[in-house]
């Protein structure tokens, strides 16, 4: 069977933890940010969780990063 091919999109803004989790960037971080309340700029700085209706697209995108 051939090697498969990584999404090279999808490993720049998704990674995955040591416990199988893949966690992603909130969006909407790099421009019209210093108007926003600095709580809201705070929560724009940290890493969630993928949606479970999104994993198994992710999991064929990025074949070997998945346990």
């Amino acid at each position: 069977m051939p090697k498969l091919k990584t999404h090279k999109g999808a490993k720049s803004r998704f990674h995955i933890t040591g416990s199988g989790k893949i966690m992603r960037v909130k969006g909407g971080k790099s421009h019209l940010r210093r108007k926003k309340p600095a709580r809201t700029r705070g929560l724009f700085d940290e890493t969630i969780e993928v949606q479970r209706p999104d994993r198994p697209r992710l999991r064929k995108l990025m074949p070997y990063g998945l346990k």
